[in-house]
């Protein structure tokens, strides 16, 4: 579900300048931009169900959602362009540090506490 979201988002927050009507701003157009793009470019490495490379691992993929999820909810403020626009970046930097703080870093149905038993048969091998 988290690479759904991820490139769906990622779309979102490149169209988002033309569709909330702040590409007058220059900071506020290209600040969303680079969040963007590294979310996009973050999902096709990652080494989950969404990844294409599957080179970095989703532990790293979530610290980077939260620090660039709060980093475009703060931006408005740290760049100076509150006055002109605010809100959608706000929102959309808390809602990727939301999914970030959701996610589990396991996959679904992976038992991490399982261990193989390497005496076993090697047809059926015990699990405890």
């Amino acid at each position: 579900m988290h690479a759904k979201i991820d490139y769906i988002a990622g779309i979102i927050f490149f169209a988002s300048p033309w569709i909330f009507g702040f590409t007058e701003s220059v900071p506020a157009t290209w600040t969303v931009i680079a969040v963007a793009a590294t979310a996009l470019t973050m999902s096709l490495f990652t080494d989950y169900e969404g990844g294409i490379v599957r080179s970095i691992p989703m532990w790293a993929h979530l610290i980077v959602d939260l620090v660039s999820g709060a980093l475009l909810a703060a931006s408005p403020w740290l760049f100076g362009f509150a006055e002109q626009v605010y809100l959608p970046h706000l929102v959309m930097g808390l809602f990727e540090v939301s999914v970030g703080l959701l996610t589990s870093e396991q996959a679904r149905g992976q038992n991490t506490d399982a261990v193989v038993d390497p005496q076993a048969d090697g047809v059926n091998g015990s699990t405890y």
